[in-house]
């Protein structure tokens, strides 16, 4: 084998590495807003979508952990992402739905602007997200899908939800 299909080999196999993480991501999502913004979370963390309703909060948590809801009877803490990603002015109205996550067990409210679709998305579809400044970590990012004119940013919303600064919401909702 010649040295320049070796480096070429190899330069194949880092941008395979590289593409990993977002490629292995193909399947269904449900599409949220957030502001300008359209985002994706996998479907099977989902248990279902609800109506934005008043909260109990929780003295000395985070602006983001608006409180907790008793969900037939189990205590769940919900998690404003819109104050979580910083995205300006918060407003709640009849668009506003909480997303219940079911996260290995754990179950956990994400309230966003709306919920869109459900979209299944193919390898292709998925790209790496670009090495550049953005409102969210982009460690809590799968990838960015492209369909048509739109692009989504797709959310390990469990490696988000387990972050060392999410784990205050176990001990909110121990309480």
């Amino acid at each position: 084998m010649k040295d320049t299909d070796t480096m070429s080999m190899n330069k194949e196999a880092a941008v395979n590495t590289t593409n990993t993480k977002a490629n292995s991501a193909a399947g269904e999502y449900l599409t949220f807003v957030l502001g300008a913004e359209e985002y994706g979370l996998e479907i099977l963390k989902v248990q279902e979508i609800r109506g934005y309703d008043a909260v109990t909060q929780i003295a000395n948590t985070p602006e983001f952990i608006k409180g907790v809801v008793n969900l037939r009877g189990k205590i769940v803490p919900i998690v404003d992402l819109r104050i979580k990603f910083h995205l300006g002015k918060v407003e709640y109205n009849e668009f506003t739905v909480v997303i219940i996550l079911n996260l290995n067990g754990r179950v956990a409210g994400i309230v966003v602007d709306g919920v869109s679709d459900v979209m299944a998305l193919k390898d292709e579809q998925i790209r790496a997200v670009p090495d550049l400044v953005t409102s969210i970590d982009t460690k809590y990012i799968v990838g960015l899908a492209t369909m048509e004119s739109q692009m989504l940013i797709l959310v390990d919303i469990e490696q988000l939800m387990s972050s060392q600064e999410m784990a205050l919401i176990d001990s909110v909702a121990v309480h």
